[in-house]
């Protein structure tokens, strides 16, 4: 039976034995006294024949006449007027005329205005109307007159009206709990939008939660109220977790293009902590006292449910993609993009969240990640070389770039294993250093077959119409990967680098064979022509060497620096060692001194002419000048002292130079007698501190 519930602080009522014995038998509550405490309250609830209406349907009869209620115990609280009051009607008759009577409705109690009289007196509030309120969702309010109406109960009431009336703002309670709770559950979708009702919720469950506290205090000092403590706060947390674990639920997977049903799991979920928690912060925070802790609640439901989830999915067997994308959501996003965001970081450093996986399951995560990446790197440089050597033998001329012929190889390549770099160092730079010298691996198994790509093409397709710029194109590709391998090479791989640069080197120079390979033979039929009769008229044979030297130069231009220099480094090499090789034929045997100078004047004009057109096509191997003029200047001097001192300079600087080729040189000197000859030959004999040359000169002469 619905009951009228006292809501005002006057004195407690004052009635006889006769009143209370009346009420246990009708199980009904006493009405307030609307007398002054001055005043004996003779009113009570008769019962009659004639009265046969239930006294809570009459009450809520009477609260639907009434145009208001009000909204908080603060606002209907007030005492009693004092004093007698006109024309008051007594017995159950009379309460149903006097709250008949006009009723004012103020800000701060509903009162009831008699005539002739301004006294007033405050009306209380029933459960109905509660429930009124709380579908309304004033809960609030709700709370506030369910908490002051709990407590006339627990104080006036006998323990057999207290049971009735209990069991009745249990049932309310129960009512109020499971709403704001409801509401609890959608905080994060309504906290932008509907930011009052929200407010409202959060502050009936404070209440409820301060009363449960307090009530639990007494408990622990031996007082006690049999409902209490309700457990509102820890039901307040449920709902939270609750209300996570259906936001990250993942949605059925649609299928996207490109996306497994993992990956689609793993940016649902994160994007949903991420999203929510930012939501929480700016929205749902700042209507919660500090002792509720609420970002770290929802923070720890958050991480507990993502954590659990990607827990379950680490125990199977990942494909490459889900493996490294997993990794990079346990390693990265999470703690740098979440965990670091800037309207979060405060919040979740308080929150003391863990990582997303323990140790041990990180560690075989990351152990296949390597070897995916490898293998993965591995098949897609094979697909790269594939394709350029498809390119190779199609009969079309390589590209141009910035006047170079240009391959797409070296790019492709080299972009591939900064992938597999950046995609490991993303994750964690550790992870990233233990990637490197794998990759590197797989950088020069990937070499060592281009450069038998090549070596097959070059020997296969010698008449191909765009032959030497394809090569050309080829060896301009090995400054790309030097570059490369230089600035990533990790401390510890100094022996796979090495490697790498020799197998490059070995491109180069076999790219260069083949571009040098037509202009040393022609070079070597005009080289020729140096005979014991033209020697001292040369010139016009060294012209004809360098025109021919020329007209080659004009191809070789579409090479990159270095290579450009290192090429026309080779030409300085080859025509200086032309030069000696004709030096050293023996053929000639000049008896005169003047003979000797006009030969060593041909041989220093040849050497300039040579050093000119090298130096200025882009050669710097400067170790070659001196080599000419000190023979020169060995045919040219007559004492053998001198001749001495400048074989020994000569053999300082190209320790190479045999006795052989130093006795040809002193063939020239037809008026040398064998006794010098042999003491100018001893000097080669004195250990010398010599500097090494780049390369051998002499070996191979002669």
């Amino acid at each position: 039976m619905i009951k009228t519930m006292r809501f005002f602080h006057s004195s407690p009522i004052k009635q006889s034995p006769s009143n209370k014995d009346l009420r246990r038998g009708s199980e009904t509550t006493p009405r307030p006294s609307t007398s002054s405490e001055s005043e004996p309250d003779t009113a009570s609830i008769e019962s009659s024949a004639d009265e046969t209406q239930p006294k809570g349907n009459m009450i809520t009869h009477i609260q639907r006449e009434a145009p208001g209620l009000p909204n908080s115990p603060s606002e209907i609280g007030g005492k009693g007027t004092s004093g007698p009051e006109p024309n008051k009607h007594k017995g159950i008759k009379g309460k149903i005329i006097n709250a008949l009577s006009p009723i004012s409705v103020g800000k701060a109690k509903i009162k009831y205005k008699k005539k002739n009289s301004k006294q007033e007196e405050s009306k209380p509030i029933t459960v109905d109307q509660i429930r009124e309120l709380i579908r309304e969702k004033q809960l609030f309010e709700a709370g506030q007159h369910l908490l002051m109406m709990e407590k006339e109960s627990s104080d006036e009431q006998s323990e057999e009206g207290k049971g009735a009336d209990r069991r009745e703002i249990e049932a309310v309670y129960g009512l109020l709990k499971h709403e704001a709770l409801r509401i609890v559950k959608t905080s994060v979708r309504i906290a932008p939008t509907n930011p009052e009702l929200l407010q409202n919720t959060v502050r009936a469950i404070t209440e409820q939660v301060k009363e449960d506290e307090r009530t639990a205090l007494e408990e622990a000092s031996g007082k006690s109220l049999s409902a209490r403590p309700r457990q509102w706060k820890e039901d307040w947390k449920r709902t939270i977790q609750e209300s996570v674990a259906e936001r990250m639920q993942v949605p059925p997977f649609d299928g996207v293009e490109g996306l497994s049903a993992t990956a689609h799991s793993f940016l649902h979920m994160g994007k949903a902590m991420k999203d929510d928690l930012i939501t929480v912060v700016q929205h749902v925070k700042p209507h919660y006292s500090s002792d509720f802790q609420v970002c770290c609640v929802y923070a720890e439901c958050y991480y507990r449910c993502f954590s659990s989830q990607l827990e379950a999915i680490a125990q199977f067997e990942l494909g490459s993609r889900d493996n490294a994308l997993l990794l990079t959501w346990v390693q990265n996003i999470y703690p740098n993009e979440i965990k670091k965001h800037p309207v979060l970081e405060k919040e979740l450093e308080e929150a003391s969240l863990g990582s997303l996986l323990p140790l041990e399951q990180i560690k075989p995560l990351e152990e296949s990640y390597l070897i995916n990446e490898s293998e993965s790197l591995k098949r897609c440089l094979a697909r790269c070389l594939q394709m350029e050597v498809t390119r190779w033998r199609q009969g079309r001329e390589p590209e141009k770039l910035d006047g170079h012929f240009h391959s797409e190889l070296s790019i492709d390549a080299i972009q591939a294993v900064y992938g597999g770099q950046k995609r490991a160092k993303d994750i964690t730079p550790d992870l990233g250093r233990q990637i490197a010298p794998l990759l590197l691996v797989e950088l020069l198994t990937f070499l060592q077959s281009y450069k038998k790509e090549l070596e097959r093409f070059i020997k296969e397709n010698k008449q191909h119409q765009y032959f030497e710029a394809t090569v050309i194109g080829n060896i301009n590709n090995c400054l790309s990967f030097r570059i490369h391998t230089e600035e990533n090479t990790m401390p510890g791989q100094d022996d796979v680098k090495q490697q790498i640069f020799t197998v490059l080197n070995e491109i180069q120079d076999a790219g260069f064979s083949v571009l040098l390979q037509g202009l040393f033979q022609e070079l070597q039929a005009l080289f020729k022509k140096f005979t014991q009769k033209t020697w001292l008229s040369s010139t016009g044979i060294m012209n004809e060497i360098i025109a021919c030297t020329s007209v080659h130069m004009s191809t070789l231009q579409t090479l990159k620096e270095p290579f450009r220099q290192a090429i026309m480094e080779k030409i300085h090499l080859h025509l200086v060692r032309e030069h000696i090789a004709r030096l050293v034929k023996k053929k000639v045997s000049l008896k005169s001194a003047e003979q000797q100078s006009n030969l060593a004047k041909a041989i220093q004009s040849n050497a300039s002419v040579l050093r000119t057109f090298c130096t200025e096509n882009g050669s710097s191997a400067t170790w070659l000048d001196p080599v000419l003029p000190s023979l020169a200047e060995i045919i040219k001097l007559q004492d053998t002292n001198a001749i001495m001192v400048e074989v020994g300079g000569l053999a300082s600087r190209y320790p190479d130079i045999s006795k052989k080729h130093l006795a040809a040189i002193l063939y020239f000197k037809g008026n040398l007698s064998s006794s010098d000859t042999k003491g100018i030959l001893s000097v080669l004999d004195i250990h010398l501190n010599s500097t090494l040359p780049p390369t051998s000169l002499f070996l191979g002469l002669g």
